[in-house]
This record gives C-alpha cells, sequence and structure tokens, in this order.
C-alpha cells in the first residue's frame, strides 16, 4: 500500500503476484499538506512497474504519475479523456505548485508518449495480465480494472459513483466477478440526498437571489462539477445569465469533443449555446457590476482562480450569494467561509448569503455496500482511500451485513490477497 491507507487522496496501491517481483501500480497521485504543499505516496521502483492503471484525472489519482518518467519510460493505462484531461489538470498543477514538485514538464510528456488509451468495456492484455476496463461513474472518462492474476481476479474501483448524472452514467457491477475488491470508501459514514431533491433546492436557491436583484457566485471544480452545474442550469434555467470562467472553458471544450463520454452531451450542448465563456478581465468587471448574473467559476474550495476573484466583489453584498457545490477540506478558504463566515483570519465577513449543496460525485455508505452485494464470488474486501473511522464504518456493516471479510491496510502495508 503506497497511499490512500486510511486516508483521502495520493492513492497508489501495487498489485503483484506472489513470487514476481514485477507488477501493476493502480494510480499515483497526490495530496495536499495544509501549506497547500505536494504530498506523494510512497515509493516504487519503476523496473518493478508491468504498467500504471490511472482510474481518471483527479491529481489525487493521477498527479505523481510523472515522477517515474525522470528515470524510466514505464506503460501508462488509461481512457483517451483521462490522458486529456490529465494533461491539463498536470500542466495547471506545474504552474502553480511547480518549485515543490520533483518532475517538470518534459516528465509529463514523457509520460503521455508512453501511454495507450483504452476504452470502457476493453479488456487489454498486459505481460500476461487481462486487464478489463469497466465504468467508474465517477467523472467523464473514469474507469475500474478488473486484473486477472493467475488464480484470482481483483476489482479496482477507484473513485466510483451509482447513480446517473448528466455527465455520466452510474456505475454497474452487478454480476462481475471477482475474488478481491479494492474499493474506495470516502463516503463510508453516511449518504447522500437525493440527487433529485438536492437539484430541486439548489434551483430554487438561485431563483430566489435572481428574484430578489441578486447575483450568485457558484465556486466549483474546473473539472466535471462546473461542467454538470451547466448542464443542470441549460435544463433549467436556460432563460437566465449565466457566465463559467477559468479552465472550466477548457474543460467545457474537451468534453464536447469527447462526447461519448458524455451522458447527457444535449445538455451540455446547450449550455455551450446558450452561456457564455468569459473571455477577459473586462467581462469579468462587466459581470461583477450587474445585477442578475450567475457565474461558475473555479476553484471549488476558494483556493484561488477566477472564483477568489468574484467573490472579493459579489461576497459583500448582501443581495448576492455564494452557493458552494463541492467538498470543503478544513483549513481551505471555503470551509473558513462556511463554519465561521469569513474567508481568511482577521479578514471582514463575508455579507453575501451563503448555502452549500451535496453534488458529491463518489457513492455514499449504502451505495458503497451495494457495490460490494454485487460482486460475484467475493471473497475479501480491501478499503482504501477513506479515513479511519469512514474505512472501519463500512467495513464492519459489510462483515455485519453480508459476511465478507474486509483489511483496512496503512500505507506501506502488504496484505496477502
Amino acid at each position: 500500500m503506497l497511499g490512500a491507507g486510511r486516508e483521502v487522496g495520493r492513492a497508489g496501491i501495487f498489485l503483484t503476484l506472489e513470487n514476481d517481483e514485477k507488477g501493476v501500480l493502480l494510480d499515483y497521485g497526490i495530496a495536499f499538506d495544509d501549506q497547500d504543499r505536494p504530498v506523494f505516496p510512497l515509493h516504487v521502483s519503476p523496473s518493478k512497474l508491468k504498467a500504471i492503471l490511472i482510474t481518471h484525472s483527479h491529481l489525487d489519482h493521477i498527479g505523481a504519475a510523472p515522477l517515474f518518467y525522470v528515470s524510466a519510460k514505464p506503460l501508462v493505462i488509461a481512457t483517451k479523456l483521462t490522458l486529456v484531461t490529465g494533461k491539463l489538470m498536470i500542466e495547471d498543477m506545474i504552474r502553480l505548485s511547480g518549485y515543490y514538485l520533483p518532475y517538470e514538464y518534459p516528465e509529463l510528456v514523457s509520460m503521455l508518449e508512453n501511454s495507450k488509451d483504452v476504452g470502457i468495456g476493453e479488456t487489454i492484455e498486459v505481460e500476461n495480465l487481462q486487464i478489463e476496463v469497466l465504468n467508474a461513474g465517477h467523472i467523464p472518462g473514469s474507469c475500474m480494472y478488473r486484473v486477472h492474476l493467475k488464480s484470482k481476479t481483483v476489482l479496482y474501483s477507484g473513485d466510483v459513483n451509482t447513480i446517473d448524472t448528466r455527465l455520466v452514467r452510474g456505475a454497474d457491477v452487478a454480476g462481475v466477478e471477482a475474488e478481491v475488491l479494492i474499493m474506495e470508501s470516502t463516503y463510508g459514514l453516511f449518504n447522500h440526498p437525493p440527487r433529485s431533491r438536492v437539484e430541486e433546492k439548489f434551483v430554487e436557491t438561485l431563483r430566489m437571489v435572481l428574484e430578489d436583484g441578486g447575483s450568485v457566485l457558484i465556486p466549483s471544480f474546473s473539472l466535471a462539477r462546473a461542467q454538470e452545474i451547466l448542464a443542470l442550469l441549460a435544463e433549467k434555467m436556460p432563460y437566465a445569465n449565466i457566465y463559467y470562467d477559468g479552465m472550466a472553458r477548457d474543460i467545457m471544450t474537451i468534453y464536447l469533443e469527447y462526447s461519448e463520454y458524455i451522458n447527457r452531451v444535449d445538455l451540455l450542448k446547450k449550455a455551450y449555446t446558450l452561456f457564455d465563456a468569459v473571455k477577459d478581465s473586462q467581462m469579468r468587471k462587466k459581470i461583477c457590476n450587474e445585477p442578475g448574473n450567475i457565474v461558475v467559476a473555479p476553484a471549488g474550495m476558494l483556493k484561488g482562480g477566477p472564483a477568489a476573484y468574484y467573490i472579493k466583489r459579489l461576497g459583500f453584498n448582501p443581495k448576492n450569494a455564494i452557493v458552494l457545490v463541492s467538498f470543503q477540506s478544513p483549513s481551505t478558504p471555503g470551509r473558513k467561509l462556511l463554519t465561521d463566515g469569513v474567508l481568511e483570519e482577521g479578514g471582514g465577513f463575508v455579507k453575501a448569503k451563503v448555502f452549500w449543496f451535496d453534488f458529491s460525485s463518489h457513492a455514499g455508505a449504502d451505495d458503497l455496500v451495494k457495490v460490494v452485494k454485487s460482486i460475484k464470488n467475493l471473497e475479501k474486501l480491501v478499503l482504501i482511500h477513506g479515513s479511519e473511522d469512514s474505512v472501519y464504518t463500512i467495513g464492519y456493516r459489510v462483515k455485519e451485513e453480508l459476511g465478507i471479510d474486509f483489511v483496512a491496510p496503512a500505507n506501506g502495508d502488504s496484505i496477502a490477497i
């Protein structure tokens, strides 16, 4: 276990056969510490890698992978969309945090040059290992990997979601066979509210603010969350003055280019046609000076990006609203806004109304149990990518309800499966 052991983020699992030094690496991502410095998983020698299997392009699953290309050229496997959006995400991280990174842009280029793109539903062979690619339902292009070892089959979930959204169809593993399931447990402690109810209250809140003469800032992750919100608004509020900014513009263009990965591409096209991408600082000023606008902008936790500009100009008018649609990590400005009503220590109180809506792209506790229950011939559950409380809560629930043993490895642990 190299990363994501009893923690969320910096995923990295080295999977190998007994008596075989070489194996496959399941994701290799980063986390960020309280000072916003990248934290890497434990190391594995690139000479031991048959391949690196990347499930999706969030930095906590792909952000550390270029490190191997400082001295080697292992094979990377991912969907085409994950490679394209992963490039954009890592380029942005190099621009913002390059001082702290042990690799540079040439290593990213080398990683992409040594990659193989795979399709959802495809089965490939890598050094006598059969690897099947399944939909994970997390973000467009995200996948699970089913790895056939000599005596057992291992299913690695990556980040998984089982509900259909406008961007992706939920994961469906009913009848999939695997003796071992390596599964995330980010939300093992609780369930998400029904998505339809969340959307209803979200739209109702936006309408209320606009009718009162205010404007709305929706800080959002640039990858997937922003486009999901825009697709929802295209369906429910096509008449509104809606703008989107920052990297959300680039991801929108990419998603439309790779439309085969999008569930309701009609709504995404509608959003692209109806709503305006913010082009320059003059347009930003205009949006802030006129009431009745909605702007979707990264960063989702208010850690910089265009959202930091907008909140300084919209956040101190009580008619306006800041509507958070992403998880807010401890120590981020978004969390401080929710808990204390300020953006930073010693800062003035934000006078705009503040709301938070649960648009999570991870399965909640009940759905995680359903995933486990759906797998045929399952003998062992390996729980990762969750806090210690989350891992053990969902683990003991599975053991009690389904009679399936679980393990919760810490980083550095080796387990026999």
